[in-house]
């Protein structure tokens, strides 16, 4: 037999998920008409919310969830190990799942997963970390969540946060180009629905601008975090009247995708064009030459962010946490190839 959940319960009343949690829980103000719909709802499923959901007894759960929405593989994994080992170390329970984080539903959706699994709190990665509205619904609803972020700089706030420098990461790389002497180095931008996009692009202007090379708009192509954008990026680029003579990937599966596509041109790397990455995922030590990279320890960050959450349950008062992504060189950049 299958329990009726949350959810469950929402469909069947024609509301929300999180107006089911304010009758169920009690702690804010609904429409008699509403109220007595879902109460209705309620009796005729036979849902049984958890002691978490009611707030009965002094209770405390021992599990809290870790929510994603990343194309890419990599990461899921990493951010799932950290979870585990985090919670494992601290006799805590996981449950994970996915959500589309532009789905106009999300916040709800979160809401009704915390609530119906009785979760003491989530750890949110990006970009559904990113979204506002989906923040605002669990402050209303007192579910304490650690946000991972993209930004230069503590985001303040009665939460804590783990935040990475994505900005100056990308600085690094780019810096790292121009001192091999590469002056037209392109850009392979990442999904726009992630702020780590506009923040790697960003270290990347600053960096080309503070070494007095211009913003050459041909050198900048838009795309999302996969390997195809990657190579049709790159072979974009390859087609240019003046190729550039290195090419940025926002991350190692679209910098892998770019070294596919100079590979398939013909040309050595990296002697004929620098390509680097960012991440330091599988996708840049198995790549050939591996990939010069920004290293940023996903499964250290997720663990870190597992923990604050739960000493933040337990305990109450946490600082934020900041990580800045390690510059890592490897075969896949040198100088430009000198023309005779």
């Amino acid at each position: 037999m299958t329990v009726p959940t949350l959810q469950d319960v929402a469909m069947h009343a024609g509301v929300s998920a999180s107006t089911v949690s304010r009758v169920v829980s009690g702690k804010a103000v609904v429409s008699q008409q509403t109220r007595e719909r879902v109460l209705r709802a309620v009796k005729q499923l036979d849902y049984r919310p958890n002691l978490f959901a009611r707030g009965l007894g002094g209770a405390r759960s021992h599990t809290i969830g870790l929510v994603y929405n990343n194309p890419n593989a990599y990461l899921v994994v990493a951010a799932l190990q950290g979870a585990i080992t985090a919670c494992d170390n601290l006799a805590f329970a996981l449950q994970a799942h996915p959500f589309d984080s532009m789905e106009p539903s999300l916040p709800d959706k979160l809401i009704g997963f915390a609530t119906s699994h009785g979760l003491a709190g989530l750890v949110l990665t990006p970009p559904i970390s990113e979204r506002a509205a989906a923040i605002a619904a669990l402050v209303e609803h007192h579910v304490p969540y650690v946000p991972v972020l993209s930004t230069t700089v503590d985001p303040g706030g009665s939460m804590p946060y783990v935040y990475i420098d994505d900005r100056s990461a990308a600085y690094s790389i780019t810096e790292h180009l121009i001192h091999l002497g590469h002056r037209r180095i392109g850009f392979l931008k990442g999904g726009p629905n992630h702020h780590a996009s506009s923040e790697r692009f960003d270290g990347y202007c600053k960096a080309l601008e503070e070494y007095g090379i211009p913003l050459q708009t041909e050198l900048v192509i838009d795309g999302d975090y996969v390997f195809s954008d990657g190579f049709r990026g790159a072979c974009r680029l390859l087609s240019l009247d003046v190729p550039p003579t290195a090419i940025f990937g926002s991350n190692d599966e679209i910098a892998a995708g770019a070294l596919a596509a100079a590979s398939s041109s013909g040309l050595q790397i990296p002697y004929d064009i620098s390509i680097a990455g960012f991440e330091d995922s599988p996708f840049s030590r198995h790549s050939w030459p591996p990939l010069t990279t920004a290293r940023q320890p996903a499964e250290l960050i997720v663990e870190r962010a597992t923990r604050l959450l739960i000493a933040q349950i337990c305990d109450g008062k946490v600082e934020s946490v900041q990580f800045k992504p390690e510059l890592v060189v490897r075969g896949s950049t040198a100088p430009p190839r000198r023309k005779p």
